[in-house]
């Protein structure tokens, strides 16, 4: 072929990859990595695989609408279609500019991800994609159209159509091929149409009118009205079944104007501003909620920290055990379980493995709540961004009508993170301190991943969505609506000026849904257990490492500042209460929270000293003495007397009488304590009776006794063996190590550079052995086209020393250790002791193979100039 003489025209999708460089074949693994996995032998493989239901499907749920309805177009155009025609489709007779201008980028994606081959005049999609998109009465087409004239007319009597022929004012035919192609150039003659339907009855336009936009089908009687037969006669209305009439797709398409869409959708819908905020207002309230966000995590895992709810049988939490959670917590069942989820899918809780299986604070939560509140707030905001369980779901049913539970499985949907990336991402194209409306980033999301089909507002992506704004308020990455400057630096915003929310323009690939991702910190100090795979590797545009140590730095930078010092003093009132006016260095806190309950939360905490309190503090081995300092040193105010004169009382009476394991005992020195004891009728329960004028025994347990007594007013202590006191310190009960929950990968992972460099060197060098023209040894074994060489091993010798002599390439059959057989085309270098060195085009090395592993070698034929 000379220089200046133009490539012929590709016969097949195979043919269309082989003319595409090597960045073309990568965005296509990339865009469809099904096709990667396993890596293809060739290139006539890769397209058998790219034209599969699965891959096929797959693919266009990927699409962008305007995309889509590119591709619904051609599955309605001729086969092959020019781009002139496609256009029509697509534009209309007017040739609307918008899809003008954006046709070329929607062919160009359909193109590169091997949906659509040919050139602008050849136009073809994949059959897979044409007979998914392709009207028909079980499927109707999205576009609304029927069958064409050709496919509706199929099963009619050659009279009857010569009679519609007739009707319609063309001249009859010798067959029924060139009637059907009359008719069929009638119907798509503007000016002929025209014309024919200037003489329809008012009446009959009416029915046209009614079907032109879809459903293309209609019902008739068998005797049709006089509206009906006119434009049956015409061909206007074909029959597909007895009783069924359709409108042929050429009538229909003259009636649109030429499109094939109602409404093309060329640009996406904006993201509309529902209320705009100066920055510093969105960040404030932001951070406020990021500090509510740790607050809340740590309550709940203080409250679990003896050792949480059981697991249920199936796994997860009881609906019981979430309604106890939510009343400690003061929330309502959907928002502790969204908390719930939270700190399992950062690794902060897990099940503990014991035979009684609980759930409990997992080790790393200790390491968790040491850290600067900024660094824990990253963390937390990063496992929401990466985990695909959806606690929306809680309390719905599964395919078995299995109801949902928190922790529980079945709630794990792959299309979470995607969703949940992108709907910040659209917030980051805002302007700063701009909050959208809900229902302009639903109909975005809709227009980038359009369902094939009816749209519906409870589909699962509409869903994520909207559980995705709801969720990113309560944990402090939007502050009123507005994404939040921290939450920009933690998606990288800063980094890609031009990346999250930019429209690039309809049909490009970054419109299509790109998001930006988020990582975990890394490097040195780093010991977040789970990082390595908390942020899915396959998830698209993601951050590199260094990016992401990066974002994460800037968000811990900038949400600093913003959150609460914590203090190193109370507030106490002669009313027996403390007041914390904001959050409290953790050694305080602690303590505080033994020796005081809780009364209630907000911006200040206010504590209550109760006899209960207090005893629980002297249990945990604090003295009065101890609790006396500790009061003076962390309170502003004088300790009021009350509060003195509660702990020396109860110090006074704790540990006055002594509980030990008999079945259980109680001694006491002053024997007219234990006859007041004896006395009293709540003491039944415990069946006591004196063993010594200072010592009961009862028949109920130590814990049973100690409890008995502390509901009488009594204030005992537990002793050991020895006769010391037991300090009842709580220990916290601790899940061995875990990891947090892996999340669910929505597909094969995206390959990486690597991979998608050594995939695309195997399919080319698969190609070359599989396509090279060759020479057929002149006595090589008979063989079937496309099976591996046959010579024998004389031959096979010969052939490979003459290669090495001459440095040319040959064409080999060769079975590994495996049995698995290949073809290779290989540049012999040396052969000896029974094996051959050449250098591998498949594997692109060298390599050595043993002489008995191949099945035969044949040259292959001289370029042809």
């Amino acid at each position: 072929m000379s220089s200046d003489e133009k490539p012929s025209a590709p016969r097949s999708l195979a043919e269309a990859l082989r003319t595409r460089d090597d960045a073309s074949l990568a965005a296509l693994l990339r865009a469809r990595p099904d096709l990667v996995t396993p890596v293809p032998t060739d290139l006539t493989q890769l397209a058998s695989r790219a034209g599969t239901r699965a891959s096929v499907v797959r693919a266009l749920e990927h699409l962008d609408r305007f995309t889509l309805q590119t591709a619904e177009a051609l599955a309605v155009a001729a086969e092959p279609a020019t781009y002139e025609e496609l256009l029509g489709l697509m534009a209309g007779d007017a040739r609307d500019a918008a899809v003008v201008a954006a046709l070329p980028g929607a062919v160009a994606v359909l193109r590169e991800q091997a949906l659509l081959w040919g050139d602008d005049d050849r136009l073809r999609l994949v059959r897979t994609a044409r007979e998914l998109l392709a009207p028909s009465p079980q499927h109707p087409s999205p576009t609304g159209l029927g069958p064409s004239v050709r496919e509706a007319t199929a099963g009619m009597s050659p009279g009857r159509i010569q009679e519609i022929v007739t009707a319609a004012g063309l001249a009859s035919t010798h067959d029924s091929v060139s009637a059907v192609t009359a008719l069929a150039s009638l119907f798509g003659d503007r000016r002929r149409m025209s014309a024919l339907l200037a003489e329809a009855p008012a009446e009959s336009l009416e029915v046209l009118e009614r079907l032109v936009w879809g459903p293309p089908y209609g019902q008739v009687t068998a005797d049709p009205a006089a509206r009906l037969r006119w434009l049956l006669d015409r061909g206007l209305l074909l029959p597909t079944a007895p009783g069924t009439v359709v409108m042929p797709r050429e009538v229909a398409l003259h009636l649109r104007g030429g499109h094939a869409h109602r409404r093309p959708e060329p640009v996406p819908p904006a993201v509309e501003a529902a209320a705009a905020r100066r920055p510093q207002v969105v960040d404030a309230a932001a951070a406020g909620q990021a500090y509510t966000a740790l607050a809340t995590v740590e309550e709940l895992l203080k409250d679990w920290d003896e050792g949480g709810p059981a697991v249920l049988r199936a796994g997860g939490l009881s609906q019981r055990d979430l309604k106890r959670t939510a009343v400690a917590l003061d929330l309502s069942e959907p928002m502790a379980a969204f908390w719930v989820e939270l700190a399992y899918a950062a690794g902060l809780i897990a099940s503990d493995g014991e035979a009684d299986e609980r759930y409990a604070a997992t080790p790393f939560f200790d390491e968790w709540v040491e850290r600067p509140p900024a660094e824990r707030w990253v963390l937390l905001a990063q496992a929401w961004l990466a985990g695909t369980r959806t606690p929306g779901l809680i309390g719905g049913r599964d395919a078995k009508e299995r109801t949902l539970s928190a922790l529980g499985p079945g709630l794990d949907r792959s299309a979470a993170p995607e969703v949940r990336r992108r709907v910040l991402t659209l917030l980051a194209g805002l302007p700063e301190g701009t909050a959208p409306t809900a229902e302009s980033v639903l109909a975005r999301l809709a227009w980038e991943r359009p369902l094939r089909g009816p749209q519906r507002d409870d589909d699962l992506r509409s869903r994520l969505a909207r559980w995705t704004l709801s969720e990113a308020e309560l944990l402090g990455i939007t502050g009123r609506g507005a994404l939040s400057s921290q939450a920009r630096a933690l998606l990288g915003a800063a980094a890609h000026p031009h990346g999250p929310g930019a429209d690039e323009g309809p049909g490009s690939a970054q419109d299509a849904g790109s998001p930006q991702g988020v990582g975990f910190p890394q490097g040195p100090g780093d010991k977040l257990p789970f990082h390595h795979h908390a942020v899915p590797a396959h998830a698209p545009g993601l951050l590199s490492p260094a990016e992401r140590a990066v974002a994460s730095a800037a968000a811990v930078r900038l949400l600093a500042p913003l959150l609460p010092e914590p203090l190193d003093h109370v507030l106490l009132q002669a009313d027996l209460t403390a007041v914390a006016p904001g959050p409290l260095h953790r050694p305080l806190a602690d303590v505080l929270g033994v020796l005081a309950d809780v009364e209630s939360k907000g911006g200040a905490t206010v504590y209550r000293f109760t006899p209960g309190s207090v005893r629980r503090a002297l249990d945990a081995g604090r003295t009065a003495s101890d609790l006396h300092a500790f009061l003076a040193e962390h309170s502003r105010t004088p300790v009021p007397q009350p509060l003195t004169y509660l702990i020396d009382d109860v110090a006074r009476r704790h540990g006055h009488l002594r509980v030990g394991a008999a079945s259980a005992y109680v001694r006491c020195d002053d024997d007219a304590m234990l006859n007041e004891i004896l006395a009293d009728k709540r003491a039944a329960a415990l069946r006591l009776r004196r063993l010594a004028p200072t010592v009961l025994a009862a028949q109920a347990d130590p814990a049973a006794l100690l409890d008995g007594l502390r509901a009488m007013g009594f204030a005992p202590a537990a002793e050991s063996a020895e006769g010391d006191v037991l300090i009842t310190r709580a220990d916290a009960h601790r899940s061995p190590p875990r990891t947090a929950p892996e999340p669910v990968p929505e597909g094969p992972p995206v390959p990486d550079g690597t991979l998608l460099s050594a995939a695309i060197r195997a399919i080319r060098a698969g190609d070359l052995a599989s396509t090279a023209p060759r020479k057929p040894a002149e006595d090589a074994i008979a063989q079937a086209p496309g099976a591996l060489p046959r010579t024998s091993p004389a031959d096979t010798l010969a052939t490979m020393q003459a290669a090495v002599l001459t440095g040319e390439a040959v064409w080999i059959g060769y079975v590994n250790a495996e049995g698995s057989a290949s073809q290779r085309v290989i540049a012999p270098v040396r052969v000896e002791g029974g094996f051959v060195t050449a250098y591998d085009h498949t594997a692109d090395e060298v390599r050595t193979y043993p002489l008995h592993r191949i099945t035969g070698v044949a040259e292959l034929a001289d370029d042809e100039a």
